[in-house]
């Protein structure tokens, strides 16, 4: 595992792997769809930039903000000179894009660098994600050099490192231009939270200079979150002792605000991490329960502290998104033989909203709960239930009081993208994803699916027939 990786998200996944065990509006009305009336949408395939593939990241998802601006990066048809590492599955060189009013633009790299990606736009239009800069990491034979970058008024600004370190990765900024994400620097770390053998430490950048936030006493912290109250949510070593389950040190979710550390606490194992924060400080994220071999959902409060959110009677669960209203994205086993199936959830008002599947799928993830309580997701089948970790088959919209309706079904039927994962919805309903073109199997969206956007229309209004 090496910086080289395609989000932050995919960082959190492979702490995540390591850590804890996975078991892991129009009148338009569908025949089947008794009492609701939903929009139709006009889709928009975003496409490539001649590659095969498009992407927006799954998981921390302030790529689409409420403007209807997006953020994400695609393949060129250059193949990646670095196959050892390749930047995306596809193994193609890749660039950052900004969708906005209708357009794709290409964000460019930082200079000499090959490929670059971005994964969270503020709402005022500010951009962070990664570039390759054209460098050799001099710790890592063959590893491109990584670093973070701004977007701003055009312009590409390289974050830089810490420490001597040779890479960094922004994970999210905010509305102050307040950006914070993880570097590594040269000191040997056999628990490396990014897996290339070296510390990893959480930063804040602003005003052009860039700190290390600390740990709780352990060698690792990662920044994953910043709040419009420059609050930051993470994650850190509290020690540099393995845990005889896990085989890793004790990590625990954190909070820093008003630059001190705050140590959130699991739910009684050695191993927890944020998913999601809001502007009130609220943290939602996943957590071991006692003897680490089970996971569960948890929210933080300032008030409340740590909560477990349990599940639907299974083992295991987590969070995806938290909304400044406080609701809850997420999905949660079932109880049955292993390996269990999964509900996509909706937490609000101290309880858990099973939101089902779709007729004749088995499981469902939850990513995704705007302020209006529309709630976004996938729904599978059995068989991509387990293969070999759970894949989006068909994306879904829950409304209010249910149930939830496969998404392909609300655009243009020879739209030639099969809607696979809905992972963000903004306020004014925009829904965001990823699907598979025609003939391609759901499994292989990483090599050839397409970014989408849904964009709301009335089924008799001529836009939703495009």
């Amino acid at each position: 595992m090496t910086l080289s990786i395609r989000t932050c998200a995919i960082v959190l996944s492979l702490i995540a792997t390591t850590t804890i065990p996975h078991s892991l509006f129009g009148q338009s009305q569908p025949a089947f769809e008794k009492g609701h009336n939903h929009h139709h949408y006009r889709l928009i395939d975003l496409g490539t930039f001649g590659g095969p593939a498009s992407y927006f990241p799954n998981g921390l998802d302030g790529f689409f903000n409420n403007h209807g601006t997006a953020a994400g990066w695609a393949d060129t048809s250059t193949p990646d000179p670095y196959p050892a590492f390749c930047f995306n599955p596809s193994c193609f060189v890749s660039h950052a894009f900004l969708w906005r009013d209708g357009s794709l633009k290409d964000l460019g790299t930082l200079p000499g660098g090959s490929s670059s990606q971005a994964f969270w736009i503020s709402q005022n239009g500010l951009i962070i994600g990664n570039s390759q800069n054209g460098e050799i990491d001099p710790l890592i034979p063959g590893l491109p050099e990584n670093r973070a970058v701004l977007w701003q008024h055009g312009h590409i600004v390289d974050l830089g490192t810490l420490e001597g370190g040779y890479e960094s990765l922004g994970s999210a900024v905010n509305d102050r231009g307040q950006v914070v994400g993880i570097f590594n620097n040269t000191i040997p770390d056999p628990f490396s939270m990014i897996g290339d053998g070296y510390q990893a430490r959480a930063f804040l950048w602003q005003n052009g200079v860039m700190q290390d936030l600390g740990t709780l006493g352990g060698p690792d912290a990662v920044a994953v979150a910043v709040n419009e109250e420059g609050q930051i949510a993470g994650l850190s070593y509290t020690n540099s002792t393995p845990n005889s389950v896990t085989g890793y040190p004790t990590q625990d979710p954190v909070l820093w605000t008003d630059g001190k550390i705050m140590d959130l606490g699991t739910l009684g194992g050695t191993a927890g991490y944020p998913t999601g924060f809001n502007d009130r400080g609220e943290v939602i994220g996943q957590s071991n329960v006692a003897g680490d071999l089970n996971f569960h959902p948890f929210l933080w409060t300032m008030a409340g502290g740590i909560q477990d959110l349990g599940t639907f009677g299974g083992n295991n669960g987590t969070t995806n998104w938290i909304n400044n209203r406080g609701e809850i994205a997420g999905k949660a086993d079932l109880p049955g033989t292993l390996p269990q199936t999964h509900d996509g959830f909706l937490w609000r008002n101290g309880a858990k909203i099973d939101l089902g599947t779709l007729p004749g799928d088995s499981c469902s993830n939850a990513y995704f709960v705007n302020s209006r309580g529309q709630v976004v997701g996938t729904s599978e089948d059995q068989e991509y239930c387990f293969f070999p970790d759970p894949v989006g088959q068909h994306a879904f919209l829950w409304e209010e009081g249910g149930p939830m309706i496969d998404l392909n079904t609300l655009i243009h039927p020879d739209s030639g993208l099969q809607l696979t994962y809905a992972v963000a919805i903004n306020d004014k309903g925009e829904i965001a994803g990823f699907g598979v073109p025609n003939g391609v199997a759901a499994k292989d969206y990483e090599q050839k699916g397409h970014a989408f956007i849904l964009v709301p229309c009335d089924r008799n209004d001529a836009e939703c027939d495009h």
